[in-house]
């Protein structure tokens, strides 16, 4: 296959389920190569490293989206996204993302330690009240998404009665982050873009009168006293990113990793005993099933090249981050799973400027609750069928059964 038919491979039924065969060919291809007309895929961990961290390409933002992409300022969800960080390039990138960062801070989340673990125990409790009598349980609902999206309202300042109504609508509305996505997928994201921005706008108004030690009163103040440094429609867009974010990926991550240690005893058991580093299991995890798998950039610039390819004017560039994860020039094995690897550093969350703010807090959830679970169910077995979301961009489980022991 060349670059355009692995592209429309991965985009296919088969090729969203297992992306790796695919991954493996654009290997065998080089770095980079073409894929089609004005279209270059990117796969080698290098290239990847530097097209994220280049000033010089962009992510796909409102302007650029609006010229290229017909009918885009007809969908909520991608202009909801194209106001928030995730889609905006410097300066309007830089000038939100020092707001959010100021406040979003690394002691925040390492204060939040003793509440991620009183959550975990929390939701084992309940995981064990739920399989009592060896009753199936889906592990995806139960747990994988209920300890990142309780953090993450914790730290916003999400009312505990509100938290478990948002997995469907990150769901709806993260197709539009496809590649490929049908008007009827397009249609249920706009209308969690529309339900969770009037979410947030009733918040923010909230805390605006009645503020609190959370992220949104900290941001609805510092846009009240300069407003010159986020507007109203931005400040709403990155609550509702902060919110996805902070749950959708960490969710994925979870999943993935029971899945891996389901088909990997031996490190299961050390990672339950204290053998394997809880740190070193969740970077192969991120490396070797990274729960992003894709992201985008335009090359601006006739003068660019991407691995050797040139990337004139208008080019768009399929960064494979999960190809380039499992890159045989910078991992030996790479398809092994293999969590005693001393030199991994994925690309999962990024790098450069975009670099995912809430790595940290990602890491320190999956660290901290993956042993405990092992520990408090160590005879914790597969009940059935995992099935996977039907999703390139962002790759986990849907359901993932699992009985206790």
């Amino acid at each position: 296959m060349d670059g355009e038919q692995i592209i429309g491979e991965l985009m296919g039924l088969e090729g969203r389920a297992d992306p790796y065969p695919l991954y493996r060919m654009a290997h065998g291809l080089g770095p980079a190569a073409p894929a089609g007309e004005n279209a270059v895929l990117v796969c080698g961990y290098r290239e990847v490293n530097q097209v994220l961290r280049s000033t010089a390409f962009h992510v796909p933002d409102a302007v650029l989206r609006e010229r290229w992409e017909e009918g885009f300022l007809d969908h909520s969800s991608k202009t909801l996204f194209s106001r928030s960080i995730l889609e905006t390039n410097a300066p309007h990138h830089s000038r939100m993302r020092s707001l959010i960062a100021s406040v979003f801070t690394a002691r925040r989340v390492a204060a939040l330690e003793p509440a991620v673990r009183a959550a975990v125990t929390e939701l084992l409790d309940e995981l064990a009240e739920a399989g009592a009598g060896g009753e199936p349980v889906d592990f995806m609902d139960a747990f994988a998404f209920r300890l990142p999206v309780g953090v993450i309202c914790e730290l916003l300042g999400v009312p505990k009665e509100d938290r478990y109504r948002f997995r469907s609508l990150a769901s709806d509305l993260t197709a539009a982050l496809e590649l490929l996505v049908s008007d009827e997928e397009l249609t249920a994201a706009d209308g969690a873009a529309d339900e969770l921005s009037g979410y947030f706008t009733e918040l923010a108004a909230r805390r605006a009168k009645e503020p609190a030690d959370d992220l949104v009163s900290a941001l609805v103040q510092v846009a009240a006293e300069d407003p010159g440094r986020i507007s109203g429609r931005e400040l709403l867009a990155n609550l509702v990113l902060l919110l996805v974010a902070g749950f959708e990926t960490t969710t994925n991550l979870l999943g993935n990793g029971l899945a891996l240690l389901f088909d990997h005893p031996a490190e299961r058991e050390a990672l339950r005993t204290g053998a394997l580093a809880p740190a070193s299991f969740v970077d192969e995890v991120l490396r070797h099933d990274s729960p992003v798998q894709l992201t985008s950039r335009i090359s601006l610039s006739d003068e660019l090249t991407a691995g050797g390819v040139p990337t004139p004017y208008g080019t768009a560039l399929f960064l494979l981050i999960g190809a380039a994860n499992r890159d045989p020039s910078r991992y030996a094995d790479p398809d092994r799973f293999d969590p005693y690897r001393t030199d991994s550093q994925p690309l999962s969350f990024g790098a450069g400027a975009h670099f995912c703010l809430g790595a940290q807090l990602a890491r320190q959830e999956a660290a901290l609750a993956m042993p405990e679970l092992l520990r408090r169910f160590p005879g914790l077995a597969p009940a059935g069928t995992r099935t996977r979301t039907d999703r390139l961009v962002l790759r986990g489980y849907r359901t993932q059964p699992v009985t206790l022991g």
